[in-house]
């Protein structure tokens, strides 16, 4: 009988593992935005991390133009990085980011985690947490 409660307890916490990793820390999706950089902040509790929003412009049929903005998290590096770029707000720049299910308060409080950025110019420099200078 022992045996029997260890394997279902056993299985329980297996599947419980399963599901607090499937809907906290799988990033079931990635892609690009592109914009202009609205503002960044460093902000949070006991937690700290960078949140930001993304400007892009677009179309909106019969209405004309509107403008959308992305709000997002970024990782350590990327917020310092995103914090250079405020200075240059104007410029355009794509942001790679992943989504998550749900936020947990480490990584940031949106779903969307961005972790590298391309400042958009003629030759489009990445910028990634290993270098450390931005090129303007």
């Amino acid at each position: 009988m022992k045996k029997v409660i260890f394997l279902v307890a056993l299985a329980l916490l297996l599947v419980c593992s399963g599901v607090i990793y499937f809907k906290f820390f799988w990033a079931f999706a990635e892609g690009y935005k592109e914009g202009q950089l609205n503002n960044i902040m460093y902000k949070g509790y006991i937690f700290k991390t960078y949140e930001g929003k993304l400007i892009q412009a677009g179309y909106k049929g019969g209405n004309g133009v509107q403008s959308n903005e992305f709000e997002f998290s970024a990782t350590e590096e990327v917020g310092k990085m995103l914090e250079q770029l405020e200075d240059v707000s104007s410029k355009n720049i794509k942001l790679h980011y992943k989504e998550y299910k749900n936020a947990v308060p480490w990584r940031g409080f949106k779903e969307f985690v961005v972790d590298s950025v391309i400042i958009l110019k003629t030759t489009s420099p990445t910028i990634t947490p290993e270098s450390s200078e931005i090129p303007f």
